[in-house]
């Protein structure tokens, strides 16, 4: 449990200092780094950061669309099948962000076991 905690915390904290620096593609190398330097077991490997990178987009699309009263969201909205809806919009936007940082985990997973077998 300590473990998840930590590679929750750990994800979203290096996605937020990547994101201010590196283009989207910044949330899978936090993603990537944390799944090497916390390594964790089963499914976890791939919820972790789902759950993390996915709130952590929700939330920051939420603020930076509030800012704005959504104006630039519901007008991305009405170009998908989504009827103008900006939150099904931020919702659809963290599960992406979400999928990717998951499997960019379970690379980085595959990477240090796939290092650590070969020192053996």
């Amino acid at each position: 449990m300590k473990k998840n905690l930590t590679n929750f915390i750990a994800t979203i904290f290096i996605a937020l200092l990547l994101s201010q620096i590196l283009p989207w593609w910044s949330i899978m190398l936090a993603a990537f780094l944390t799944a090497i330097v916390f390594p964790l077991k089963k499914s976890a490997v791939f919820f972790i950061p789902f759950i993390a990178i996915a709130l952590f987009w929700m939330i920051y699309a939420f603020w930076l669309s509030s800012t704005n009263d959504f104006t630039l969201a519901k007008k991305i909205a009405v170009l998908f099948p989504l009827e103008g809806n900006p939150y099904l919009l931020i919702l659809i936007t963290g599960v992406i962000g979400g999928l990717a940082a998951g499997i960019a985990a379970i690379f980085g997973k595959q990477c240090a076991s796939l290092v650590k077998s070969s020192k053996a």
